[in-house]
């Protein structure tokens, strides 16, 4: 044991603090570096609108649809048919039954339309639609010439 002073008899008290802020600083990095690689949800192509965000006090549920017609909570994978008994049992215990649909923009309008049913039917107060911003003064003149074909 070292002793303050070399003659007295008390002990350092004197805490060293460098090894934890080392491991502080390292774990900082690693959560910095991993943060971007968290995606949530599933990828989709929006459609754009001219719209304020909606807020919102809790982590909304999001419900997904692929271009394929693949619905998805969250990153679950569910049919069409069962999406309402699930979003049930997924928010019997939230306070608020709040749910954003995420839909690809080359999804047929009638499946759009049977999700929404089904969440509806599932006891839903709130339906969100999610959408992307779209670029003003620009457009893409592809997407448009797909449009109208």
């Amino acid at each position: 044991m070292s002793h303050a002073g070399g003659s007295d008899d008390r002990f350092m008290s004197d805490i060293n603090v460098t090894p934890f802020v080392d491991v502080m600083l390292v774990l900082l990095i690693i959560f910095m570096v991993t943060a971007p690689m968290m995606m949530q949800g599933v990828d989709v192509d929006l459609p754009k609108a001219t719209n304020e965000p909606l807020s919102s006090q809790d982590d909304p549920l999001i419900v997904s649809i692929k271009k394929d017609g693949q619905v998805f909570v969250s990153d679950y994978e569910v049919s069409v048919d069962d999406l309402g008994e699930k979003l049930q049992k997924i928010l019997e215990g939230r306070q608020s039954k709040e749910v954003f649909l995420n839909a690809d923009q080359t999804v047929p309008y009638g499946v759009v339309v049977r999700v929404m049913s089904e969440i509806k039917a599932a006891g839903i107060e709130t339906l969100g639609m999610v959408t992307s911003p779209e670029d003003e003064g620009k457009t893409d003149s592809s997407k448009e010439t797909k449009a109208a074909q």
